[in-house]
């Protein structure tokens, strides 16, 4: 594999494996290589050897290779899409980052960072918070770009913004639809299921217990708010050990 190359070039410039030399490369949507050079990709991590565009000696490099992609490299294997050697001589140790959408805890530290930054980049706004919405809005929201489209999505924010909180108004209109869907939701007792499940159980256990405080445990009053005949909440009382 080659490195520094460029349109009539007079002299050699070095590749990021010669600058990289002694450090760390990182090489992001890795997936999406073409085939025909994963060969010779691998050939450069098995030698550890690389040459100049028009040049004519081999330099050897010492490079730490970090590679990352958002695609399932195993089914592009399978698919004969990406080199089942390649695959093997990168698999090191891997590490699986789930999407953000399974990770709503970080959606509120990333958003603020990012916040934080854009607000200093643009002359330097006096930004500090999200309204309730926008943060309802964000946690509604499936983020299919992941991190870099929570990034893009705050700078335009920042950018149009005029006061000192980020509302709404400059949100993309479809995560400004899935928060008032899922508020619509809430508002008519519908439960949204997590990604990762949820015991039946428990969600009837919370609603029974529910019942009974609001109810002062006057168990015919709670049956009548779960719409339940009195025989079967005495039943689910029991079953939950839910007796005062």
């Amino acid at each position: 594999m080659c490195g520094g190359a460029f349109t009539d070039a007079k002299t050699d410039k070095k590749g990021v494996f010669e600058l990289a030399d002694g450090g760390t490369l990182l090489l992001d949507e890795f997936g999406d290589m073409r085939f025909d050079l994963q060969s010779k990709f691998l050939r450069v991590l098995e030698t550890r050897k690389m040459r100049r565009l028009g040049g004519k000696i081999d330099l050897d490099f010492d490079v730490a290779v970090i590679v990352a992609t958002n695609k399932d490299i195993k089914k592009a294997v399978a698919a004969g899409e990406f080199r089942e050697d390649l695959f093997y001589r990168l698999n090191t140790f891997a590490v699986h980052i789930p999407p953000l959408r399974e990770r709503p805890e970080d959606i509120p530290l990333l958003a603020q960072h990012f916040l934080n930054f854009f607000a200093l980049k643009y002359t330097k706004k006096d930004l500090k918070r999200f309204s309730p919405e926008v943060e309802n809005a964000f946690a509604a929201y499936r983020w299919p770009g992941n991190i870099r489209e929570l990034r893009n999505v705050i700078e335009r924010c920042v950018v149009l913004e005029t006061g000192d909180c980020v509302t709404t108004t400059h949100l993309p209109m479809e995560m400004v639809g899935q928060a008032v869907a899922m508020e619509e939701r809430r508002n008519s007792l519908w439960i949204v299921l997590p990604e990762k499940g949820i015991s039946l159980d428990a969600v009837e256990k919370d609603l029974v217990q529910q019942a009974l405080v609001r109810a002062n445990y006057n168990k015919t009053k709670a049956a009548k708010l779960l719409n339940v005949s009195y025989d079967t909440l005495r039943y689910q009382v029991k079953k939950f050990d839910l007796e005062r």
